[in-house]
């Protein structure tokens, strides 16, 4: 993905790593280490040192001390819990205990939901140390885009439009919308918009051709496509399913912020962090369980006026909820740039 991003701050390529491919990763980090180290410079004035996973913690760290820049601040980002730091066989052991060392050497921990902190960092991995969250926002490099006024009451004998947009990676939920689009018939349209890993949806491609309510529409521009994706959108598959029981269950995706500062309506499952959020907000629908007949059920319920109610309610709350910005990450980072200490979250039971 962002094959074609070009940074606009003075960058170091510490080259690309294959997904899934772990033994090659780790010669990866190595030769990242050594592009770091051949870049020593970089490292003079710097405030903090943020690394944005746990490959590039390990480099982060490695680098810091063969350097001898101990006093940098070192902050751990954690956007999602791989599925291997929840696999109770030998590897994913090794791999928690090489992350609970590091852990000790950070100042700070980023995690973009507060499930992250309660359900692993302090469950499974005993971290008490400082950490601060940064949800997966919608972030704007210029003016925001206008949030859209709400529409007129969905005419009753049209289809149902369904959305699925973003990194399109989850095997589960592509077999369950499907479903639910076999079951639903001409009554439902499906319009999937994003990037597809076809390493993980090989059948992809056959799968939707086959389907006369089913279409694919391919990757988008960040954001300015955002606004017609979602509004022509009834209500979008906001659930990721592919890591049940870990990170699928404990995440923010930011599909729930995109659809939301576009007025769109939300449907996850009850007992994640995803549904909670939905549900707590009034973002959406919640299903009790992940299958076809559940959604079915979910959807054939809906009323257009249902629809123009929740788009109302969506677009009246606050700007804030859904936008990230600067004076964000600036409180977020405060343990580590001198600012007053950083509150702690209270998880309600």
């Amino acid at each position: 993905m962002n094959t074609d991003f070009e940074p606009d701050w003075p960058n170091i390529e510490l080259g690309s790593i294959e997904n899934e491919r772990f033994f090659r990763r780790s010669f990866g980090m190595l030769r990242g280490l050594v592009r770091v180290m051949r870049h020593s410079e970089s490292w003079r004035d710097a405030d903090v040192i943020i690394a944005r996973n746990f490959d590039l913690l390990a480099i982060g760290w490695s680098a810091r001390l063969l350097l001898r820049r101990r006093k940098i601040p070192l902050v751990y980002e954690c956007l999602d819990i791989h599925r291997l730091l929840t696999d109770s066989g030998p590897v994913g052991r090794i791999i928690r205990w090489c992350e609970r060392q590091l852990l000790r050497q950070v100042q700070l921990l980023i995690v973009s939901s507060p499930r992250f902190v309660s359900a692993y960092f302090k469950d499974i991995q005993r971290y008490d140390g400082s950490f601060a969250i940064i949800e997966n926002k919608l972030w704007f490099d210029a003016d925001a885009l206008a949030r859209p006024k709400v529409k007129s009451d969905r005419p009753a004998n049209v289809p149902l439009t369904l959305g699925w947009v973003g990194s399109i990676r989850c095997a589960p939920s592509l077999r369950l919308l499907l479903a639910a689009a076999d079951q639903m018939g001409p009554a439902v349209r499906l319009k999937i918009h994003g990037n597809v890993h076809r390493h993980a949806l090989p059948g992809f491609d056959a799968e939707v051709a086959v389907r006369d309510n089913v279409s694919y529409h391919g990757a988008y521009q960040y954001p300015n496509d955002l606004a017609s994706i979602y509004g022509e959108s009834d209500l979008v598959w906001a659930q990721d399913l592919w890591q049940r029981g870990g990170n699928s269950d404990w995440l923010l995706p930011n599909r729930i912020y995109e659809a939301s500062w576009f007025g769109c309506p939300q449907i996850a499952v009850a007992d994640t962090e995803t549904g909670r959020r939905i549900a707590s907000d009034g973002l959406g629908l919640t299903i009790d369980a992940p299958t076809p007949a559940a959604l079915v059920a979910a959807l054939e319920k809906l009323e257009p006026k249902d629809i123009t109610r929740m788009q109302r309610h969506i677009l009246n709350l606050e700007d804030e909820r859904f936008r990230l910005r600067e004076s964000d990450i600036a409180r977020a980072l405060s343990p580590v740039i001198g600012s007053p200490p950083h509150r702690r979250i209270v998880e309600e039971e």
